[in-house]
């Protein structure tokens, strides 16, 4: 049986929603991977059967608007209050009363607003491509980079306008994304692609996607007001270097907010870290699940020894 042969695809009914979720795996401790935007579930399809491997269940869910679940209409919908109820509905659904939440882009805006909260109990946290929000407000208030790169959240919360572009000749935009800011352009062969553009190409599958970005603009005061109490779940950060999107620069001083805080960089890997670099990035995972030491990339390892 090969490793996606593993994985089950699964209906959960949860915070009165119909999640499809990928699963792998019957431990005892549930690994609840969240994907970002555009991406789908299948995101973690290298992920999911290491985990299962490594003794744990592993659910992969679709969040609300994306695959085949349920796609509520409204921005309101999409409010980052919604979103993590969500999550702690599926956790609860699972019946686990351990938990670990692996998380990339949305996912982990998600998962950090998660564990800030304190929505559920974690034992760990891993999170892929996303900073906390404090370190990367305090980047976006100093200067131009972050903000030149966050050009498209200002677009996305045009009405329709950005459905409209991102939907021609079926989605292509979408699936070119993924070749276009990645390094390396063989781990998003056609048939990956595909899958992303044949989701975001759904009747009101992009609106769904671009309203998670209208509805965090809109509580963008709200939740800052909340405050940012220090996360004490162990947490790893796995950081692609090469992200279009977010600068290095937004990673530091995350160490404030986490007082149990493993950062690894992959130099020369984009912000699709768990797809283009899986053997890195599981390795990370894995070992960092086990407490054991997380290894380094080669150009680190020489740094920390040139240190020793």
């Amino acid at each position: 049986m090969t490793s996606t042969e593993m994985i089950r695809t699964e209906f959960v009914e949860a915070n009165g929603l119909r999640f499809e979720v990928d699963k792998c795996g019957s431990g005892d401790t549930l690994a609840l991977c969240l994907h970002g935007f555009p991406e789908l579930n299948t995101s973690w399809r290298y992920q999911l059967p290491m985990l299962a491997d490594a003794g744990y269940e592993a659910w992969a869910p679709n969040l609300r608007g994306y695959g085949g679940t349920s796609r509520p209409l409204g921005v309101d919908n999409y409010h980052i209050d919604r979103l993590m109820d969500d999550v702690a509905a599926l956790i609860d659904v699972s019946g686990k009363s351990s938990i670990v939440i692996i998380a990339h882009d949305w996912g982990a805006i998600i998962a950090w607003q998660f564990a800030i909260e304190k929505r559920r109990e974690l034992e760990k946290l891993i999170i892929c491509n996303v900073p906390h929000p404090g370190p990367f407000r305090k980047v976006m208030s100093k200067g131009c980079a972050q903000i030149r790169k966050s050009w498209y959240i200002l677009f996305f919360q045009i009405p329709r306008l950005p459905e409209f572009f991102l939907g021609l000749r079926r989605a292509q935009a979408i699936g070119e994304l993924f070749r276009k800011t990645s390094v390396d352009k063989s781990m998003f062969p056609p048939a990956v692609t595909e899958v992303y553009r044949h989701n975001a190409s759904q009747p009101g599958a992009l609106e769904a996607m671009i309203n998670y970005y209208r509805a965090l603009q809109r509580a963008r005061k709200e939740i800052a007001a909340r405050g940012m109490p220090v996360i004490d779940v162990p947490t790893l950060m796995i950081w692609g270097e090469e992200d279009i999107a977010l600068t290095i620069e937004s990673t530091y001083g995350t160490d404030e907010y986490v007082r149990n805080l493993c950062i690894r960089y992959l130099p020369r890997v984009s912000h699709w870290v768990q797809q283009e670099a899986p053997v890195q990035v599981n390795a990370m995972i894995r070992a960092f699940l086990a407490d054991e030491p997380v290894p380094f990339v080669e150009w680190q390892m020489q740094l920390v020894k040139s240190q020793d």
